[in-house]
């Protein structure tokens, strides 16, 4: 019995003993997160009892060379519940379905999900929303937040390009410097009690927006408003299916103008089939939309931007190219004769010049006036497939321009191993391979600017709206791909084509205007549709300003020289004395 006593005694003292080692380590650790750690476990405290909600911060704006507003911001209101500070749901599920046009259902399974915070609209208008809270609901908040607004419509849509319902860059120059445009979002701290209701007297602090830098773009507002009027007047005119402008200063290759018709509204930007003005285009349209063909890639292609990321076969704006390199390599001079019966043959290929009973007898400088495909054809043989090779990757033709907005495409061309004769012949007047329009653009700028490679790009400099902190862009020269010989020769040619040759419905009186007509056929070949195009600069002597209008699938009549090269004249005249180019004294 003794011993069953001091066993069980033993047994006591073991337990107290092991309680007393309990007690004192809980207390040691309560002593430790008391002191040592309270800052810690205050803050997670406090984080229970913390509810936040963003600020937006303004996007900042975009502007044209001259500070013409082109993209900014409107107050809109996001208006959004939290549960348990709600204390009469009927009312606030009543007033809000009213006052925001909403379903009672789906405004009463937000209002009664609980949840920390639930949005019920965002984007709504600011008297919408300065009316939801006079009404003065417990757990409605209303907080201003911003809408992206375009005061021009569709001005320059696919180049400016717009943004989501998070105010994010979407296409255009608006993702493409959305680090710049986009800022930094506040956030409004509000302290609650345990049940999440905030205190009665508690505190609201406010972590302030950084609004976002403003963009000053090259854009000229007035020149890209005419030139999209004559898009729209020559793709009613011509039943065409689009109509680009580009208008760039070939010395910088600042882009003051670009025009991709139909253009679409970009406040507006999932509306299908905007701005439709041709018969064509409106039954493609129709058609479309019959075969149910998917919205979404619908919308991909008005969005797309033609000038910068589709191809297609130049024709005989190209022959720029091909006479720079034939005169810059010495196989060709101005006084060389040749001789046009209509065609010429190459191996085993007949290719027909668009005169059917040919120019006869003419010099390189007349066959560049007259567009003459056998005297372009002859200058590629010369050169040979290898020369001819060089000289396009020396142009730069061969990659992208390195244009500022996403999506550029890069030039379609053959493998010099698989260049024959005969695919030479082609390259030479502008057919079987294809470019971007901005790729012509920029390489005619080099050619007629003393031979100086340019980057086309839009935007000049980033700022604050307080103007306190500036970015300029940097855009230098590339490399010099031809001589200033060649360069001079060369807007003496071009000067030519338009004063006498197949380019003078571009002339306009006054100005020394250079230039070069294109009509290229589209594949298949069977379906004979066309595109019409001119390339023209001004002045002549030393270019400011140059300018490309392509036309899509034109009908009637679809020669460049006369129904492309008029459109051109038409924009100079009206655009010369806007960019401060003086008449020719005579």
């Amino acid at each position: 019995m003794n011993e069953n006593h001091t066993c069980h005694r033993g047994k006591t003292a073991v337990l107290y003993f092991l309680l007393s080692l309990m007690i004192i380590g809980l207390g040691g650790r309560l002593f430790y997160l008391m002191i040592f750690r309270s800052e810690y476990y205050s803050a997670k405290a406090e984080d229970l009892h913390l509810r936040e909600r963003s600020i937006k911060a303004a996007r900042g704006r975009i502007l044209d060379r001259n500070g013409q507003v082109l993209a900014d911001n409107r107050t809109v209101c996001t208006i959004s519940v939290i549960y348990s500070q709600v204390t009469d749901r009927e009312e606030t599920i009543q007033v809000l379905s009213r006052e925001l046009g909403l379903e009672e259902g789906e405004v009463r399974r937000k209002v009664e999900k609980r949840s920390s915070r639930e949005v019920i609209a965002s984007n709504v208008e600011k008297e919408t929303g300065d009316q939801i809270r006079g009404f003065h609901l417990d757990g409605v908040k209303v907080d201003e937040d911003y809408k992206r607004y375009y005061p021009y419509d569709s001005l320059a849509s696919q180049v400016l390009g717009f943004t989501g319902g998070d105010n994010q860059g979407i296409i255009g120059l608006e993702v493409k410097y959305e680090e710049y445009l986009k800022g930094e979002n506040g956030t409004i701290f509000t302290l609650t009690d345990a049940a999440g209701v905030e205190l009665e007297n508690g505190k609201e602090e406010r972590l302030e927006p950084t609004a976002g830098r403003d963009l000053i773009l090259s854009l000229d507002v007035n020149i890209q408003q005419y030139a999209q009027q004559l898009a729209y007047q020559t793709m009613e005119k011509k039943n065409a299916k689009g109509v680009s402008i580009i208008v760039m200063n070939p010395q910088n290759g600042e882009i003051l103008a670009m025009v991709n018709a139909p253009e679409f509204d970009l406040n507006d930007p999932f509306t299908l089939d905007q701005n439709l003005v041709s018969e064509s285009a409106r039954q493609k349209a129709a058609k479309e939309e019959a075969s149910g063909m998917e919205k979404q890639e619908r919308r991909n292609r008005m969005w797309r931007n033609s000038c910068v990321s589709d191809t297609y076969e130049p024709g005989s704006t190209f022959k720029i190219i091909t006479a720079a390199a034939g005169l810059e390599s010495g196989v060709v001079t101005l006084e060389d004769r040749f001789s046009c019966p209509g065609y010429r043959i190459v191996e085993d290929r007949k290719i027909r010049c668009h005169k059917t009973g040919g120019h006869g007898g003419e010099t390189f400088l007349q066959g560049m006036m007259n567009s003459c495909n056998p005297v372009l054809i002859d200058v590629g043989q010369r050169l040979g497939v290898e020369n001819y090779c060089r000289y396009f990757d020396q142009f730069g033709l061969r990659g992208k321009t390195g244009i500022d907005i996403p999506g550029e495409a890069a030039t379609i061309m053959h493998d010099p191993k698989n260049m024959g004769p005969v695919e030479l012949a082609t390259v030479s007047f502008g057919q079987s391979f294809q470019i971007t329009p901005v790729q012509l653009v920029a390489t005619v700028s080099s050619i007629i600017n003393g031979g100086r490679r340019v980057t086309p790009h839009f935007a000049l400099e980033a700022q604050s709206r307080d103007k306190t902190w500036t970015k300029k862009f940097s855009w230098p020269l590339g490399e010099q791909i031809l001589s200033e010989e060649t360069s001079e020769t060369m807007r003496y040619i071009l000067e030519m084509v338009v004063a006498e040759g197949s380019g003078k419905n571009a002339a306009v009186e006054g100005y020394r205007i250079g230039g070069k007509t294109a009509t290229s056929e589209k594949l298949p070949r069977s379906l004979k549709k066309y595109i019409s195009s001119f390339i023209g600069f001004a002045p002549a002597d030393d270019p400011q300003v140059i300018a490309l209008i392509t036309i899509d699938e034109p009908e009637g009549i679809y020669y460049g020289g006369t129904i492309a090269a008029p459109v051109i004249g038409d924009l100079f005249r009206n655009i010369l004395p806007i960019l401060g180019i003086q008449e020719t004294q005579i």
